[in-house]
């Protein structure tokens, strides 16, 4: 599948021309000959000969963008200056920073934030372990922790190469909740270590949000920390991507007219996000799943299961279904991929039930075309930004840890996870419902705020406790995501 330009491969170059003549025309027509896109173009120094213009680029690869540059230098009378990657000039230095929420201006602020009075706040958390909710960063912050096992779709690039994307969801964790969230990225994957290095950390957190770690040791390592810690532990890989998927399909299945236990579903993938998806889907009412590996359908008669796959054979497949992923999906209601690219095509598609709905997750190419999927499916949905129907786990887990840091809960559950999906689906209302709009946009004003209330609710139902729902709104969250307008949880 073609991939279109796109900001992400965006470059800027830095170009002299003559003053005079159609320089500029040249430029734009180099660049959209090139298959790339004008995004930008300024002007930055004038003289009587020449000008020095920055024209900024889409391109659709890092190749693509070498070709646009070489097509330039054709251009008669334009030079080539510097050519730079706006995504690594964003990246430069890192994306986010620590900064005191107080001014320290003169000595009575030093003497109250640090020694001597400090003393006091340590010694009445010594007495009171649970006022370092109140007395701390803690009770806001969240440790975002991977291996470097399995970044995005990059496979195990290890630990200082995943730190990019570590940054990066702290700082949507900052942007759509208000959560302080810290990489931490650990030179081991070893599931021991790693449990033991994220129980000596805990105390300075209220929840750990686990990523881009393989599967099957991610299993074991959220088991285990869930066990261990009294703080909620969140796979964001697992079960962030599964609330965004039931909820989606709980709006795609308005849209076609049919109900979530009677639909046939059949999967792609069984790691550890597959596993997830499945799992909240079978809570949240589906009856009839079938999944598929690289070696085809799970089943119990295959003998390369491991404890995973095993259960997904013990639950799954009611029908005892065998072969190919291609054979299993002929007149299923619902495909689900969370595997690989290019693995369905449209014949295959053609043999789904009526109205069939398709999320091909995969990125940056999805199972099957999302083009190619429209022509025969009643709603499409893929992990991508330029089509309609984007699955990003964004839209859950700001709101998710809001909740759950708002509940000063210890865990999170099935319910709260059921929860989260229920409110995602009702932020599209009956009127904006169609095939083309089932998952709002990442910047939905609504989402975050309103994922985060139903987890709390959740949450505090869980505990039985009654005094923990105040009449302020809840969440503890005031004015719009759109403004950033999140502060701290009151005393």
């Amino acid at each position: 599948m073609a991939t279109a330009p796109s900001v992400s491969n965006s470059i800027t170059v830095r170009l002299e021309v003559p003053a005079t003549g159609n320089a500029v025309s040249s430029i734009t027509t180099a660049v959209e000959s090139s298959g790339g896109s004008v995004t930008g173009l300024d002007v930055t120094a004038s003289g009587l000969e020449a000008l020095r213009i920055d024209v900024t680029v889409a391109a659709s690869s890092v190749a693509h963008g070498q070709e646009i540059v070489e097509k330039l230098r054709t251009i008669d009378g334009v030079s080539i200056g510097r050519v730079s990657d706006r995504t690594f000039l964003m990246h430069l230095g890192g994306k986010i920073e620590m900064s005191s929420k107080l001014p320290i201006r003169n000595r009575d602020d030093l003497s109250m934030i640090y020694t001597p009075g400090v003393a006091r706040v340590c010694m009445a958390i010594a007495e009171n372990p649970e006022d370092a909710r109140r007395l701390t960063i803690k009770r806001n912050s969240v440790a975002v922790v991977t291996d470097g096992s399995a970044v995005l779709g990059l496979g195990n690039i290890g630990p200082k190469a995943a730190l990019p994307v570590m940054e990066g969801k702290a700082a949507l964790f900052k942007r759509f909740a208000g959560i302080d969230a810290w990489p931490l990225c650990l030179d081991t994957q070893d599931a021991d270590e790693i449990v033991a290095i994220v129980k000596a950390i805990a105390p300075g957190f209220a929840g750990i949000n686990l990523e881009d770690i393989s599967a099957p040791r991610c299993f074991e390592i959220e088991a285990r920390l869930r066990e261990a810690l009294d703080i909620p532990v969140f796979h964001d890989d697992q079960h962030g991507t599964a609330i965004v998927v039931l909820a989606a399909l709980t709006n795609a299945l308005k849209v076609v007219g049919k109900e979530i236990g009677e639909i046939r579903v059949v999967m792609s993938g069984a790691g550890a996000a597959g596993t997830a998806i499945l799992k909240l889907l079978m809570a949240a009412g589906v009856a009839h799943a079938t999944v598929a590996d690289v070696r085809g359908v799970v089943h119990r008669g295959r003998d390369d299961l491991n404890d995973s796959l095993r259960w997904i054979a013990e639950n799954t497949n009611r029908s005892g279904r065998t072969g190919t992923l291609k054979d299993a999906v002929a007149d299923a209601d619902v495909f689900i991929g969370v595997s690989a690219p290019n693995v369905l095509d449209g014949d295959d598609l053609a043999t789904m039930a009526k109205d069939a709905i398709v999320f091909a997750l995969a990125n940056p190419d999805p199972e099957v075309d999302p083009a190619v999927a429209r022509q025969t499916a009643a709603v499409v949905a893929t992990g991508r930004s330029d089509f309609p129907n984007q699955i990003n786990n964004v839209l859950v887990f700001p709101g998710v840890f809001r909740g759950l840091l708002d509940a000063q809960s210890s865990s999170v559950d099935t319910e709260m996870m059921l929860a989260a999906a229920r409110a995602l689906a009702t932020t599209v209302t009956d009127e904006e419902l169609n095939p083309n709009y089932i998952i709002p946009s990442v910047f939905h004003p609504g989402v975050a705020k309103t994922v985060a209330a139903a987890v709390r609710d959740a949450a505090v139902a869980a505990r039985g406790d009654a005094e923990m729902a105040p009449e302020r709104p809840t969440a503890g969250i005031v004015g719009t995501l759109d403004t950033g307008a999140f502060p701290a949880v009151q005393l």
